[in-house]
């Protein structure tokens, strides 16, 4: 099996027993600090991946480092993985599970990379254009590219909108070669 349909499956069994249990939104908000901890710290994703250190080992930290500060659930839900072997699929499964919640919930990741850092109200505009656009929940990330000389470019999912001067004199570059120009 796919290491995605692996991954997949055991997002949408965690996803499903929060909710049977009501406690989907804690079990995400959890999921979040989890996902944050597996980023920061590769030592850790190392840990849970590593087929030499044993199921006892890995549960054990899990154990130290998590319980009582994240669902239970989620907790025997990752023991239960590492016990069938699936530690190293802990971290894309944490992912898959916030990308179903989202998609649950009508929420969609968008990002803006411009060169500068947006403003409060700049990026207050364009979530609430995107919004209406998408007719979504717009979670917005702005990153910051100094080679673009003004303008922005706004991605979400996979559609792209390059309204920046690069992205603007590119599509002139292209009109004038296919004209012979």
């Amino acid at each position: 099996m796919s290491v995605f349909k692996v991954v997949s499956r055991y997002a949408n069994a965690l996803l499903e027993l929060s909710q049977e249990q009501g406690v989907l939104e804690e079990v995400k908000e959890d999921m979040e600090v989890f996902l944050g901890i597996l980023k920061s710290n590769s030592e850790f994703r190392v840990v849970l991946a590593n087929p030499i250190i044993s199921m006892d080992r890995k549960i054990n930290i899990l154990k130290a480092i998590f319980e009582d500060k994240i669902n239970p659930i989620i907790l025997k839900f990752f023991t239960l993985m590492i016990t069938k072997g699936r530690g190293g699929v802990i971290s894309s499964t944490v992912e898959e599970f916030s990308r179903i919640y989202n998609e649950l919930k009508g929420v969609q990741q968008a990002t803006v990379t411009s060169a500068n850092p947006l403003t409060e109200e700049n990026a207050e505009k364009l979530k609430n254009l995107l919004e209406e656009e998408t007719k979504s929940t717009i979670v917005l990330h702005n990153k910051v590219n100094t080679k673009l000389i003004g303008g922005f470019v706004v991605t979400i999912g996979d559609r792209r909108l390059d309204a920046s001067i690069a992205g603007k004199l590119n599509k002139l570059e292209r009109y004038f070669n296919a004209q012979g120009i």
